[in-house]
């Protein structure tokens, strides 16, 4: 039977189908902000439901929620966004993609959306935006969940990362000639690359799921903004990360009045796990799931995990308890 909100204690997940295509996309414009989006099927969720809005990584798009938003679509409806010059977003000529930036957008629409104070989920880069997102407007959002996010990190970034390439394309100068060398490779090769990056076990990547990935890859290649929209956000990233003084994300982080959960992946390559228990102490209503054996991407490696716990944190949120 199809579960009511508000959201009931001993609630079970749907069973997870890795075989589910993304969710139907298409552009939409609220409070003046145009983004691509996809929305999880309305008909997965009751009348009542809350919604939730998804953020990716550098990178990344709307597709990187299929599975964890169709695991929580009888609670949520899912919302997930491509980011100014990310995914089929076209950015506006006057872009500068720092997070700040992404962040006001992102604010921006989701305001005018008029649904009320949203479960905002951000993965990496995507929960840097999130993080500054829910210190500046509390007002839109009812929990915070963010997967791996892009903070601050003491260690050099190459000793991070696996292939030394994707070390030297993530720095704002030397880096672009290498991310020409990235993007001249197949979409295959690069879907590939970036499961073996950012999975513990790239084997446990459906070939479904890898498939599609190539596909978006190549079809994102053809876009006029893509390149650009990797290597200004990467710059900001890489400013933020190396200017020790600068202390926004850790800022929001503990300006952050929702109630708050921090996922990672033991495994991850890419934002080291040594941060995880800083960035939930930092949080104010913040708490931790640390997973075994998972990298970068929880939300795409172990949705299951990932949706019982996000569950547990709608629950407590919902019954006063966050």
């Amino acid at each position: 039977m199809t579960p009511k909100n508000p959201i009931t204690a001993g609630a079970e997940l749907p069973p997870l189908d890795r075989t589910l295509p993304p969710w139907q996309g298409g552009n939409e414009e609220a409070d003046g902000v145009r983004l691509h989006i996809r929305r999880t099927d309305p008909e997965l969720s009751p009348e009542g439901a809350g919604t939730a809005v998804y953020v990716h990584g550098l990178g990344g798009s709307s597709t990187n929620w299929t599975d964890l938003g169709a695991l929580l679509a009888p609670w949520g409806r899912g919302l997930a966004v491509d980011l100014p010059g990310f995914g089929y977003s076209e950015p506006e000529p006057e872009f500068d993609y720092s997070l700040a930036s992404h962040a006001g957008r992102l604010g921006r629409f989701i305001g005018g959306l008029d649904t009320g104070p949203v479960h905002l989920l951000g993965n990496s880069m995507g929960g840097a935006v999130a993080a500054l997102l829910a210190a500046s407007r509390p007002e839109l959002v009812k929990t915070l969940t963010l997967i791996s996010p892009a903070v601050p990190d003491l260690r050099p970034l190459p000793s991070r990362l696996s292939d030394p390439r994707m070390a030297l394309a993530y720095l704002p100068v030397v880096g672009r000639s290498v991310r020409r060398e990235l993007a001249a490779i197949t979409p295959r090769q690069r879907a590939e690359q970036m499961i073996r990056l950012c999975f513990a076990d790239p084997s446990a990547f459906p070939e479904s799921r890898l498939a599609e990935l190539a596909d978006e890859h190549g079809a994102r290649r053809e876009l006029p903004w893509a390149m650009a929209a990797l290597n200004r956000s990467t710059a900001d990233i890489v400013r933020v990360w190396l200017a020790r003084g600068s202390r926004s994300i850790w800022t929001a982080l503990r300006n952050v009045t929702a109630p708050s959960l921090v996922v990672w992946g033991a495994k991850d390559r890419v934002v080291s796990a040594r941060k995880a228990r800083r960035t939930a102490r930092t949080l104010p209503r913040g708490e931790l799931l640390m997973l075994p054996r998972v990298g970068h991407v929880a939300q795409m490696e172990q949705p299951e995990a990932v949706a019982r716990a996000v569950l547990e944190l709608w629950q407590a949120a919902d019954s006063g308890d966050g």
